[in-house]
């Protein structure tokens, strides 16, 4: 028999400890409709203010990416595990999970004048930016985007797939390898970083199979700081390099301890390959900041040196896209002729189904091939495949749904069909290949220029070092992960709360179990889920605050619908119970007050020069906010004073 997933001797185990020393309180919260989130996660934060228990991120971890409630946090040592995707922030209605904004470090190391800034765009950048700035989804606009990153000060401008071509040589050479030299097989493709921490975590017995083969962000960086540095006479370390890119979780693999191959090119002490990440999100929002419409900016081209990628490097942006790029170039190493039109548009592995297989004949060599979007669909493929002892040869995985063109960093649009804007995004991705001259990766003229001048053959020594890398096990789960795999909806389920405010908290003196409600009004029988002692043996943590009426008349307060943006001008309070937003008609409860009448704190700082920022939205505070009260909120995006950071 289990108990919450736990095998009752785990739960009894539990139970004394908590009575005992009370030693597991855990710090995350509402865990049983939320998914925990580390303060230190490089990807994504949580704003706290604005969570309202909805529990839209407990579902699409859960279910879509197959992470949330997979781990105990008990075996965890109260550690969320993470693999950054991002999918939680673009299903958040109330943007209480956001990507951390790395943007306003890139936009003042451009005002610094300290570095020479090289930006490396992404393919699904290009079809969904124009989304934020008011055009239809899937809407084509590279130059646009290339213009606004030098609007913003950007040095070089490149393509990154250029990168993806890059990567196509190495890992379809690298599965030749494999196959004519009986190495590990099914060959994993290992451009989505997030599916690569997934591996590490729960299958790290499967890490021999996947592609050593770098992301092509993570091919770039180094080529840049080696080859383009050497090239231009500019000094590594006098580069930075952002990546402008749909992931989040990109902003997790720039920081992997492996990832400083060009200091060791260089032998210098390490440094990172990439600096910043920067998402679609981001991009948007620092053009805001700086007053720059995309439909306004006018166009510019890349860079020529490294100017572009074949079509191939084009379809990576979805799900199929390097697989159909990788068999492209794999048969032409194989028979030495180009592939037939078959090949070029290669119906079996297009598509939005979870699992799709196909087998592709390439000269004598049949090949069996899966793609695989959702780390969710990813675990159920890896048990069938273990079930049935199916053979394939070469696998595609990507986390987000539909590829990158729905990675965590894209603009969301709450209340729409999503599918139906990652469709049009894959078409314009598709669109753009079929009309281009140059298909495939051995055929772009600028990857053959790179390897002769520098990298000299796929899979070269050279090639290993920079463009290739190893990983690591991360199985911190405990034994057998999904063994101990934690039901939090009945461990940590929250009774209803039966007090008027929400504000009123209280905490169980044993386990450290939050209540939220007043529990004076449980009945007698009632226990703590967690470590089942009575009612009595709980503590009050805050009182209900008495709420102050609103009593400005000022035309100058406004409320901002929390769903679709709109913006009511006066007080939403005084409008009847059945007032509805015009736009998405959710109930005024759903408004937030975005600024309060205008009476102006007085400046407090004896410096005119002291200034915060606030690290959502980029809103500039003159003065000491640290002397606002605590109910103060971002005048822009609502954060709380605690969401400022000092910049003067």
């Amino acid at each position: 028999m289990t108990y919450f997933g736990i095998q009752d001797t785990m739960i009894l185990e539990l139970r004394i400890i908590l009575k005992i020393g009370g030693s597991f309180m855990s710090k995350h919260e509402n865990v049983d409709v939320r998914v925990p989130v580390e303060d230190n996660n490089p990807a994504i934060r949580r704003i706290e203010s604005l969570c309202i228990r909805c529990g839209q991120c407990k579902e699409v971890c859960k279910k879509e990416i197959s992470v949330g409630h997979h781990y105990d946090l008990l075996k965890t040592k109260d550690t969320a595990i993470c693999i950054h995707c991002g999918q939680c922030v673009n299903v958040c209605p109330t943007n209480a999970l956001v990507e951390r904004q790395d943007w306003m470090d890139v936009s003042d190391m451009i005002k610094s004048g300290k570095k020479k800034i090289v930006a490396i765009t992404s393919p699904s950048v290009r079809v969904a930016l124009g989304e934020e700035f008011g055009m239809v989804a899937g809407s084509y606009v590279e130059k646009q985007m290339v213009a606004a990153l030098r609007a913003l000060g950007v040095d070089y401008v490149f393509d990154t797939t250029f990168a993806a071509d890059l990567t196509i040589m190495e890992e379809a050479s690298e599965l030749i390898d494999r196959i004519q030299h009986k190495k590990p097989l099914p060959q994993f493709t290992s451009c989505c970083p997030a599916w690569v921490k997934f591996v590490e975590t729960y299958y790290p017995h499967l890490l021999p199979n996947i592609s050593t083969s770098k992301s092509p962000i993570s091919m770039f960086a180094p080529t840049i700081k080696t080859w383009f540095a050497q090239k231009e006479g500019i000094a590594a370390q006098d580069l930075y390099v952002v990546a402008i890119t749909p992931c989040t979780a990109k902003k997790f693999e720039i920081t992997r301890e492996e990832f400083h191959d060009a200091a060791d090119y260089h032998q210098e002490k390490p440094y990172q390959d990439c600096d910043k990440v920067v998402t679609t999100k981001e991009l948007a929002n620092w053009l805001r900041a700086e007053n720059k419409d995309l439909t306004t900016v006018g166009e510019s081209d890349y860079d020529t040196l490294m100017p572009r990628g074949s079509g191939a490097g084009v379809i990576f942006g979805n799900t199929g896209g390097v697989m159909e790029a990788a068999i492209r170039s794999a048969y032409y190493f194989i028979t030495k002729q180009q592939p037939d039109e078959d090949l070029l548009k290669l119906e079996a592995v297009r598509g939005l189904d979870g699992v799709r297989e196909a087998s592709v004949i390439i000269d004598n060599l049949s090949l069996r091939v899966a793609i695989v979007h959702g780390t969710g669909n990813a675990r159920k493929f890896l048990a069938h495949m273990e079930e049935t002892k199916q053979h394939y040869d070469f696998v595609e995985v990507m986390t987000c749904p539909g590829g990158c063109i729905g990675g965590g960093g894209q603009p969301k649009h709450i209340g729409e069909d999503m599918q139906e804007i990652r469709k049009k995004r894959i078409a314009s991705l598709y669109d753009k290949d079929a009309a281009m001259t140059l298909r495939n990766s051995h055929d772009n003229p600028h990857i053959k220029a790179v390897y002769e001048e520098f990298y000299g053959t796929p899979l070269s020594e050279r090639a290993e070092k920079l463009l290739h890398t190893s990983y690591q096990t991360r199985n911190d789960l405990g034994e057998d992960a999904t063994k101990y795999a934690m039901d939090f909806q009945k461990m940590t389920e929250t009774p209803k709360e039966s007090s008027t405010s929400s504000d009123i908290k209280y905490r169980c003196t044993i386990c450290g179990y939050i209540y939220e409600g007043d529990i004076t009004k449980e009945s007698d029988e009632y226990k703590c889920p967690i470590c089942t002692v009575p009612k009595e043996m709980f503590e009050i943590i805050n009182e209900p605050k008495d709420e102050p009426e609103e009593s400005s008349t000022s035309s100058d307060v406004k409320y901002r619908c929390t769903i679709c943006g709109y913006i009511y001008e006066g007080d939403i309070t005084k409008e009847s119970d059945e007032y509805k937003c015009p736009i998405c008609t959710v109930p005024k409860e759903m408004f937030e007050i975005i600024n309060e009448p205008k009476d102006e704190p007085e400046e407090s700082s004896t410096s005119s020069d002291v200034k915060y920022r606030c690290t959502i939205c980029g809103y500039i505070y003159e003065g000491d906010i640290t002397k606002e009260s605590d109910e103060y909120k971002c005048p822009i995006c609502t954060v709380p004073k605690e969401m400022f950071e000092k910049i003067a």
